[in-house]
């Protein structure tokens, strides 16, 4: 962490368009105390939720976003993010399934001339602190696909991180709500990790 004192908390995203905003309830609670335990961060265990559109975004270091279907930002949402993102925030969009036809779309009223771009493997993000030499780990089973992680650069910095095929979150909950074996759980539990010190240190 640089010497900015910028706090380490993160928020839920909360969005328009009646999307479950609101899913996977235990996920980012374990986060925290995943990372708190591992990463010497500090974290506040019970995350907050900011709506897009408001300024409160800015706050948090960390947005994390979630849900299995549609996205609405209004042109004031969108362009709050836009100022967000650029002025240092980081956005987490982990598609619980069935998020990305919509994510998409609204993305380029964020960022009109910017596209998803898949990241590579040797990115910060899949090497500190775990190593995650084969990129996005694969946490559940939707359509056999593989997992990806697309990104929004400003400059060089990733400012947007978005993940595929790969349900992170639904790794972080409870483990008697997925029944996930251990070894999946501290896959998604350590990548999460990797993207918190990221955002954290970019």
């Amino acid at each position: 962490m640089t010497g900015n004192c910028m706090a380490q908390d993160l928020a839920i995203l909360k969005y328009k368009g009646g999307g479950d905003w609101y899913g996977n309830p235990t996920a980012l609670p374990n986060l925290i105390a995943f990372c708190n335990q591992n990463i010497n961060t500090k974290i506040a265990p019970k995350p907050q939720t900011v709506e897009v559109g408001s300024t409160d975004i800015f706050q948090y270091p960390l947005l994390h976003m979630t849900g299995h279907g549609n996205v609405f930002f209004s042109e004031t949402d969108a362009e709050n993010l836009r100022n967000y993102l650029i002025s240092g925030g980081f956005l987490h969009i982990d598609d619980n399934y069935g998020m990305e036809p919509f994510i998409t779309k609204e993305l380029k009223k964020v960022f009109p001339d910017k596209d998803l771009i898949e990241l590579s493997t040797s990115h910060k993000i899949f090497n500190a602190p775990y190593k995650f030499p084969q990129g996005l780990p694969k946490i559940h089973e939707h359509d056999g696909k593989r997992p990806q992680a697309f990104g929004i650069f400003q400059e060089d910095r990733l400012v947007l991180l978005f993940t595929y095929e790969s349900d992170l979150g639904d790794g972080w909950e409870d483990t008697e709500v997925h029944n996930d074996p251990a070894d999946v759980r501290e896959k998604a539990l350590k990548m999460g990790a990797n993207i918190v010190k990221y955002a954290f240190e970019n």
